[in-house]
């Protein structure tokens, strides 16, 4: 399912975006290269982090991969048998999920898959992986990657879009607003412009 949004903060709301909490997934520490020694560890941290930004009334969208749900004996270190519901009572504010590729089975039972927003008058795309950005879109705010990279130019064709991680890989495992990932976007592409400009003098 695809929706379109038009978002307008209020005094009393504000926006954040995150994707890849993997709570309940022990072998992400491993994976990524956490910074967390045990599983609760890792639940607490990102939920303290969650909610020393978020208030009750605030507006989260999550990018995919929210937890891991499994079994009792099932495979060791991925998931334990706990329902996203109970985790999304410890956190604050209104989660709205766009579906990860970890997400089918762990009761988020979100049907949203793309998600476009229309906030800072731009038009953005919210979408889990990067395979499947919308190149009709200038930015697209993506997650899946973790820690491999935090914005990335992707091409298709003769066309273009900037891909933005909003992973708490990549954010010290805090959700962040639209404002903070704008000033990190286009600090980013000042940086690129720099290169590109010196690319260009080497050849003449």
């Amino acid at each position: 399912m695809i929706v379109n949004i038009f978002l307008k903060e209020t005094i009393k709301i504000r926006y954040y975006f995150t994707s890849d909490l993997h709570l309940n997934h022990f072998n992400i520490i491993e994976y990524c290269g956490r910074p967390f020694e045990t599983l609760k560890e890792m639940n607490t941290t990102i939920i303290r982090n969650w909610n020393s930004r978020v208030k009750p009334e605030d507006i989260v969208f999550h990018i995919g991969d929210f937890c891991f749900k499994n079994s009792a004996g099932g495979k060791k270190g991925e998931g334990v048998p706990i329902k996203a519901s109970i985790l999304e009572g410890q956190l604050n504010g209104k989660i709205i999920h766009i579906r990860g590729n970890h997400d089918r089975n762990n009761s988020t039972k979100t049907i949203i898959t793309k998600l476009v927003i229309y906030y800072g008058r731009k038009a953005i795309n919210l979408v889990h992986n990067p395979d499947y950005i919308d190149i009709n879109y200038s930015i697209n705010f993506v997650g899946h990657v973790h820690n491999n990279w935090e914005i990335k130019r992707i091409r298709r064709g003769e066309g273009f879009t900037d891909a933005i991680n909003v992973g708490v890989d990549v954010h010290k495992f805090f959700p962040v607003t639209f404002e903070e990932l704008m000033k990190k976007y286009h600090k980013w592409k000042r940086e690129m412009s720099k290169n590109e400009n010196k690319d260009d003098r080497k050849e003449t």
